[in-house]
């Protein structure tokens, strides 16, 4: 008799594929779309294609629509992206144990230290991504020298990643200001107060790619 066993994945690549997929719609997912945080205006069309993507990927201390309110962002999170310097907001940990949570951790590189918040809900896990299979490579993609202390913000690590994982989905990106608005030097968020863009980050060229991304079909910028 013949066992047919599936392969498990042997990359962090390939492991994180097979995390993600349970959480979407369809196997695998055929649509994604990627929310930022950035202020976005009233929008039905915009909060119905996000809803009715596969999967929903949220960020750190991302806002959804209340109950009742007027569309614009949509209500549905299926995988959260989150750092350790994360200022959560309401949404941040909501209803944790139906979600997915990627840590990216591009500071472990040079100063970010291992250890957890411990604010954190205890039941929370959260998968690390890995930087020699993700940041680092973004960081060529975008020019940047990895020696140097500078990596991407995390609404273009987390495009690059799902359109990396999943290549024939038709990614989505949406809720974020760079790409117009590469010279700002202070984050206005949807939930809570405005952030300093911080010194690692370089918005120009993250704008040109995420651009040059959308001109080649490999994501679609969503406003």
């Amino acid at each position: 008799m013949t066992v047919n066993t599936p392969l498990r994945p042997t990359t962090q690549r390939g492991v994180l594929g097979a995390l993600i997929t349970p959480y979407a719609r369809h196997d695998p997912p055929r649509t994604i779309t990627v929310v930022g945080n950035a202020p976005m205006p009233g929008s039905a069309a915009r909060a119905a294609l996000i809803d009715d993507s596969d999967l929903v990927v949220r960020m750190t201390s991302f806002a959804v629509d209340a109950p009742g309110g007027p569309p614009r962002l949509g209500r549905r999170t299926d995988v959260v992206m989150l750092h350790r310097g994360v200022i959560a907001g309401p949404g941040t940990f909501a209803d944790h144990t139906s979600r997915l949570y990627l840590l990216v951790e591009p500071g472990r590189e040079h100063w970010e230290r291992e250890e957890r918040p411990d604010w954190w809900p205890p039941s929370a896990g959260a998968v690390p991504v890995s930087n020699q299979e993700f940041t680092r490579p973004l960081n060529d993609l975008l020019g940047l020298d990895g020696a140097d202390v500078v990596w991407a913000t995390t609404g273009t690590l987390t495009t690059y990643l799902v359109s990396e994982l999943f290549p024939d989905a038709a990614t989505r990106l949406t809720g974020v200001s760079i790409v117009d608005a590469p010279e700002q030097t202070r984050f206005a968020h949807d939930w809570g107060e405005d952030v300093t863009v911080t010194p690692e980050h370089r918005l120009h060229a993250e704008s040109a790619l995420l651009k040059a991304w959308h001109t080649q079909g490999r994501i679609e910028l969503v406003r």
